[in-house]
């Protein structure tokens, strides 16, 4: 944080005016379990993201697993909240969903994902001490397969690329400047 003073000559003390200057907070969160095959799907976003982009401080990449409250400091504060998760939905296997805004709150009344209950808990505990993200967005995939297996199943590994991309676009959404690292 930097304190700015805005002091004028001919002032007097009392009329300073002091301004707090921070950056943006934002966290791209990618929960899964990785034994699980697709059910990996945001962590495995969240390593793609960190391996191959190069975030400015204001970014950073979360790998959350299955963890929730845990993460309770890492995620007080933030100026946005991008989760990347598998989402059940009825939709066709490896369909990718982004949910904003008034959509979020219905993600979290409906089970859609594993990690839901442990992330509704974490978020309402923020609520609660008035320091949750001012924004959440959801970005999500529809499982093909969960059995046991790290790897993704061939119809999810196929659209990791999109999944990146989508969270790209959220960042960029910001105006959060990011490269490719080379």
């Amino acid at each position: 944080m930097i304190w700015r003073n805005s002091f004028h000559p001919g002032r007097r003390d009392t009329d300073r005016a002091f301004f707090l200057v921070t950056t943006m907070r934002i966290v791209v969160l990618g929960l899964g379990n990785i034994l699980l095959s697709d059910e990996g799907v945001g962590v495995r976003v969240v390593e793609a993201l960190a391996a191959g982009w190069q975030a400015p401080d204001e970014v950073e990449f979360v790998d959350g697993g299955t963890c929730a409250m845990e993460m309770l400091e890492q995620l007080e504060d933030l100026d946005a909240l991008i989760v990347v998760d598998c989402v059940r939905g009825n939709r066709a296997p490896a369909t990718p969903v982004v949910l904003k805004g008034a959509e979020v709150p219905v993600f979290f009344r409906t089970k859609l994902s594993p990690h839901q209950a442990g992330l509704s808990d974490v978020l309402a505990s923020l609520e609660l001490t008035g320091r949750a993200p001012q924004e959440t967005v959801i970005i999500g995939i529809e499982p093909a397969a969960l059995a046991l297996g790290m790897e993704l199943s061939p119809a999810v590994a196929a659209r990791l690329p999109e999944l990146v991309a989508l969270t790209l676009t959220e960042l960029r959404a910001r105006g959060v400047t990011i490269e490719e690292r080379a």
